[in-house]
C-alpha cells in the first residue's frame, strides 16, 4: 500500500495545458511590464525637452531684456567720446518681429545690438563701434526652434513721460517710446516622434521699462 502511494506521487507533474497556460500568463505579464516601461520612457523624454525648452526661453529672454534696459544709457561722463542718438531703432515694417537698441559700453564704444528671426533661429548682432577705427561685428543663435518673436511698444503720446498705450511698430510714429514688450515662442526638437506628437510649443511674455530713455526729457 504504500508502494502505491509512492508511485502515484512520483507520478504526478504539469500537462501540456497547464504548462502553455503558464507561458501565456507570463507572457501578458512580461507585455505589461514592457508597455509601463516605454510609457515611463516617452514620459521621461517629453518632460525633458519640455523643461530644456523652457529654460532655454527663459534664457534667451534674460539676454534680449538685459540689452533692451541697457537701450538709451549714456554716462554722459566728461572723459565719454559716446554719445547716443538713436537708442532703439524701430522697423516701421518689420519692427513687430525685429528690433535694434543702442548704448554705451564704455568711455570709447559704443554697442548696437539688434535681435531677429533667421529661419527659425533668434538672433543676436552685435556691432561694436569704437570711437576711432573701424567696427567689428558678431552674429550669434541664442535660440533654436523658434516659432514666433513680437514686439508691442509702450509709448508716451502726450509727452508727459508716462506710458499711455502699447502700440505696434507702425503705429509708433513719432512717439516716444517707453517700454518694450516681447513675446516669445519655441517648440522643442520635432525630430523626436513622441515629442513632435505630445510636446505643444511654449511661450514666455515679459515687458520692460527702457529707465534710460524714460529719465530723459
Amino acid at each position: 500500500m504504500h508502494m502505491k502511494n509512492q508511485n502515484r506521487i512520483s507520478t504526478k507533474g504539469l500537462t501540456l495545458i497547464e504548462l502553455l497556460v503558464a507561458l501565456v500568463i507570463c507572457g501578458v505579464v512580461i507585455g505589461g511590464i514592457y508597455r509601463v516601461f516605454i510609457a515611463q520612457s516617452k514620459a521621461h523624454t517629453v518632460q525633458e525637452q519640455v523643461v530644456e525648452v523652457q529654460q532655454g526661453i527663459r534664457s534667451a529672454m534674460e539676454i534680449l531684456l538685459r540689452d533692451l534696459r541697457m537701450a538709451g544709457y549714456d554716462n554722459d561722463s566728461l572723459t565719454s567720446n559716446i554719445s547716443i542718438v538713436n537708442p532703439v531703432v524701430v522697423d516701421p515694417v518689420n519692427g513687430d518681429q525685429k528690433v535694434t537698441v543702442n548704448y554705451e559700453y564704455d568711455d570709447t564704444h559704443r554697442h548696437e545690438v539688434m535681435y531677429y528671426l533667421d529661419n527659425g533661429n533668434l538672433r543676436r548682432q552685435l556691432t561694436i563701434w569704437p570711437d576711432v577705427g573701424a567696427s567689428t561685428s558678431t552674429n550669434d543663435v541664442i535660440l533654436e526652434h523658434v516659432e514666433g518673436l513680437n514686439f508691442t511698444y509702450g509709448v508716451d503720446t502726450n509727452s508727459d513721460g508716462s506710458l499711455d498705450s502699447w502700440v505696434s511698430a507702425g503705429a509708433i510714429g513719432i512717439n516716444k517710446v517707453m517700454a518694450v514688450r516681447v513675446a516669445l515662442t519655441a517648440s522643442p526638437d520635432q525630430t523626436n516622434p513622441d515629442v513632435k506628437n505630445w510636446v505643444s510649443p511654449r511661450t514666455l511674455t515679459s515687458a520692460v521699462t527702457i529707465r534710460n530713455l524714460c529719465f530723459k526729457r
